[in-house]
């Protein structure tokens, strides 16, 4: 039956939700709070350079074929994508790089480097993968988690894969070396997890990047956002933007619309939320409308880190400098700083950073003759209490000053663009719990059914999508959450019959 449905929050999920709504024949309006769609996907425009404010790293291609394909259109009509190689330059603290793609031959060319007894132990690791990749992705991520009977069901799964374990452990039963073992166990920090507790089910998103490799959208992510948005209308929907949503109403136990910033009622027969979800429950619904059970499961959730985030373009290009698309620049101290962020929430003299430089891939973000760069460290959420308001420039300073000291000679003389973003622009301009940058965090005892769920509890036509609900936080996880929810709400009528990207499963392991 066609509904009237809206949609809070222009993020991935929920232009996804937005999008295959709308190409399902329902009657979609998506309200967004900035100026822009695209959520934690915002680009910021300085001094004639494109900065992508938020995910960088694009895994699963085909997710988005899929997307289009919903829609009867071809995504490459829309925007271009191209490889990366490599996916990743991972420097130690000595400045010594580790490089991988999607060729196997050459990640064991670079293991050779660092200790050839692991070359049997990562063909090994890569075998088990494949395997997780199958149940963990393939299987279940685009699956609702509504009972704990769903969770029953696949718990036998899960122990065989060892989900008990963490990524690290998990590598480490067949890397031995450590420098390695950090190479292949720090995915979870992209989806806001530690790979000291985040479960071994999260060494799939190796595999999934071998299988597809890892993309970059020429024109930035923000190219992907606009491309979205564009489908968006054309099937129909509506967009708000610089509309912020003050409340979900409830009445007789159900969503029945929404309240803006300035007073609009709008109604629906369904609302999709990609607002984070510790922040819905906390500002959106009013209190006296939740139960006691949600009120409880969700004051005790745990967040995800936050990031300490700096944009900035130089007039002098950077091509020399041993430096890939994507850098990954690692502290000496590993699990002692993951502690401290995650752990003891103490924002510490070190960092680990991963340096983005698109310019190398796509010259087009930048003034010519210039280079676009983004660092990001991560740093404790705000229950860590540190004041952001004093940290944040020393915090910058230092971080600029290393990178001018080991990677980027000159570099402050040089900058010509800068912005920065803290744990304050999470809470305060994305509404993010905590201000944390993934909402929550991806540990054992808060994934599949023990997440917040992609239909409410309480509330029988309110659905999430995005980072905080199963699956979880990146690109696949999200877009997976808006074909869970497409799933739930069904077609407007009968859907016309088209065939889904089939991922498939091949890759060599080189066993």
């Amino acid at each position: 039956m066609k509904q009237k449905i809206i949609v809070i929050g222009s993020g991935f999920g929920g232009l996804g939700a937005a999008i295959r709504l709308a190409a399902a024949g329902h009657d979609v309006e998506l309200f967004e709070k900035r100026d822009k769609l695209g959520g934690r996907a915002y680009v910021y425009e300085i001094n004639g350079f494109k900065f992508d404010g938020g995910p960088t790293v694009i895994t699963a291609p085909f997710m988005f074929d899929d997307l289009w394909a919903v829609a009867g259109r071809k995504r490459e009509d829309y925007f271009e994508m191209v490889p990366c190689d490599p996916f990743y330059r991972i420097f130690d603290w000595n400045k010594r790089a580790f490089d991988y793609n999607d060729d196997a031959a050459f990640i064991l060319s670079q293991i050779e480097q660092w200790n050839p007894a692991d070359k049997d132990g990562y063909q090994r690791f890569m075998g088990t993968t494949k395997a997780i990749f199958q149940k963990g992705f393939v299987e279940l991520a685009d699956k609702p988690f509504l009972s704990i009977m769903d969770m029953l069901k696949v718990a036998p799964d899960l122990i065989k894969m060892q989900s008990y374990l963490s990524v690290y452990k998990y590598v480490s039963q067949f890397i031995q070396d450590d420098f390695l073992r950090r190479c292949f166990s720090f995915h979870p920090l992209l989806i806001g997890g530690n790979p000291f507790d985040a479960p071994s089910i999260y060494a799939m998103i190796h595999y999934l990047e071998r299988a597809w490799g890892i993309h970059y959208a020429i024109g930035g992510t923000g190219a992907v956002v606009n491309a979205m948005g564009r489908l968006f209308e054309e099937l129909g929907g509506k967009v708000h933007l610089s509309t912020e949503v003050d409340e979900i109403l409830i009445e007789q136990k159900r969503a029945a619309g929404i309240r803006t910033r300035d007073g609009q009622i709008y109604q629906a027969d369904s609302v999709v939320c990609n607002a984070d979800v510790g922040f819905t429950y906390d500002k959106l619904i009013r209190k006296d409308n939740q139960s006691l059970y949600a009120r409880a499961k969700m004051s005790l959730m745990k967040y995800s880190m936050s990031l300490f985030v700096i944009y900035f373009g130089t007039k002098k290009q950077y091509r020399d400098h041993g430096l890939a698309h994507h850098n990954i620049i690692l502290s000496e101290r590993y699990k002692a700083l993951l502690s401290d962020i995650f752990n003891r929430k103490a924002l510490s003299q070190d960092f680990s950073l991963y340096l983005h430089m698109p310019t190398l891939t796509d010259p087009s973000i930048a003034p010519p003759g210039c280079e676009a760069f983004y660092v990001l460290s991560p740093v404790p959420h705000l229950g860590s209490g540190v004041d952001w308001t004093i940290a944040a420039k020393p915090y910058r300073d230092a971080i600029m000053q290393f990178l001018e000291d080991n990677y980027l000679p000159d570099l402050q003389a040089n900058i010509i663009a800068e912005h920065y973003i803290d744990p304050l622009h999470f809470q305060g301009e994305l509404n993010s719990r905590m201000g944390s940058a993934f909402s929550v965090q991806p540990v054992l005892t808060q994934s599949a059914w023990f997440r917040p769920h992609n239909r409410s509890e309480d509330f029988d036509n309110l659905y999430f999508v995005g980072a905080g609900t199963h699956p979880g936080a990146g690109l696949p996880g999200v877009l997976s959450s808006s074909i869970i929810v497409q799933d739930l709400i069904g077609p407007a009528a009968e859907p016309s019959h088209r065939q889904p990207v089939d991922p498939g499963l091949s890759i060599a392991t080189g066993d």
